[in-house]
């Protein structure tokens, strides 16, 4: 169960053997259905999340009622809302399951006595925030810099397995286009 995530934090660093199992020590495994929250607005996040399997998708439903996909998150990658989980405070967004998922879940608690007794996974969670911002800014480059076309085929380049297990409608919310412009996107690349 802990090879994957393993395998993970020695990409970020070398670890000792007793270091990566005090770390699994720390980690609770846990299945959740499909159409399950994690977290909604309002909530304190008290996880961050490494996915084994499944698909997730965190949002934000805005001043009009309208769900903006901020973030879409599969295997071999993390989901948490990182403002609540380091601050404590109430979350601004939605964490929902889009498949039946496996997640090894890191808790407020444990990260803190995971960094006090083996300070090298300071890095691997600094290497993560750091790609994680680096997407952030590419993504908002891109949103200012590129054509609605540009936007969704550079989406289809960097994430070529989430269209096959996402509804279109949470893509274009993730593009920033309405379902029917990413509809007429999508027949306009089809005309190539």
């Amino acid at each position: 169960m802990f090879e994957k995530i393993n395998e993970y934090a020695l990409r970020c660093m070398r670890f000792e053997s007793q270091d990566l199992s005090y770390f699994n020590s720390l980690l609770q495994f846990k299945t959740i259905p499909k159409k399950s929250f994690l977290l909604q607005e309002g909530e304190v996040c008290q996880f961050e999340a490494y996915i084994l399997k499944g698909c997730i998708r965190t949002y934000h439903i805005d001043s009009s009622g309208a769900e903006v996909t901020l973030q879409f998150a599969v295997e071999d990658w993390w989901v948490s809302d990182i403002t609540s989980f380091q601050n404590q405070t109430p979350s601004l967004m939605y964490i929902e399951t889009l498949e039946d998922c496996e997640l090894l879940i890191l808790t407020p608690e444990n990260k803190e006595n995971l960094l006090a007794r083996v300070p090298g996974f300071e890095r691997m969670f600094r290497l993560m925030v750091q790609r994680n911002l680096a997407q952030l800014q590419e993504r908002l480059f891109r949103t200012i810099t590129t054509s609605a076309v540009e936007k969704y085929l550079d989406f289809l380049n960097r994430y070529p397995a989430i269209p096959q297990r996402v509804a279109q409608h949470y893509i274009a919310s993730y593009l920033g286009f309405s379902p029917e412009f990413l509809s007429k996107v999508r027949k306009k690349l089809s005309a190539r």
